[in-house]
């Protein structure tokens, strides 16, 4: 039993590791990291929205363009195709990205209320963290890489 828990994991390494789709997960995550800054910032100087709740609607934007290019690109070649087989990806990596978002938003909160830095500066080291949280989570749970 050990063994085949020990090559599980193994499995699950090896998916992960894979350089071409960490570097494409990357890529999007650059994509999404820039929709989100922008829609941060845009929410907190022309609106009366202070950091934190500015940054719950920024995620979702960023996590709807983010999935909507990992889909076609990054795992293109994972799970079945068809509305419904989408949406249910698209609930699960929402459901898994707020594990990214948790921690995107405590480094945000925490870095700003306890150590006054800029709250862009702080949002795009929470996003830096968050990234392996996602890519993690992404990988093993929304497509399922391992099973390839």
């Amino acid at each position: 039993m050990l063994d085949s828990v020990l090559e599980a994991c193994r499995m699950r390494l090896r998916a992960l590791l894979s350089t071409a789709r960490f570097s494409l997960f990357a890529g999007v995550g650059l994509v999404g990291a820039t929709v989100d800054l922008l829609v941060l910032f845009l929410l907190v100087e022309l609106t009366p929205f202070g950091p934190t709740p500015a940054k719950v609607v920024s995620w979702e934007l960023s996590i709807v363009v983010i999935f909507v290019i990992n889909e076609w690109w990054t795992f293109a070649n994972y799970g079945r195709m068809g509305p419904r087989a989408i949406g249910k990806r698209f609930l699960r990596s929402n459901a898994v990205r707020f594990a990214g978002f948790l921690v995107t938003l405590g480094v945000l909160v925490g870095l700003v209320r306890w150590f006054g830095v800029w709250y862009l500066a702080a949002n795009a080291i929470g996003l830096a963290v968050g990234f392996f949280v996602n890519y993690t989570c992404e990988s093993l749970y929304t497509w399922r890489v391992h099973r390839d």
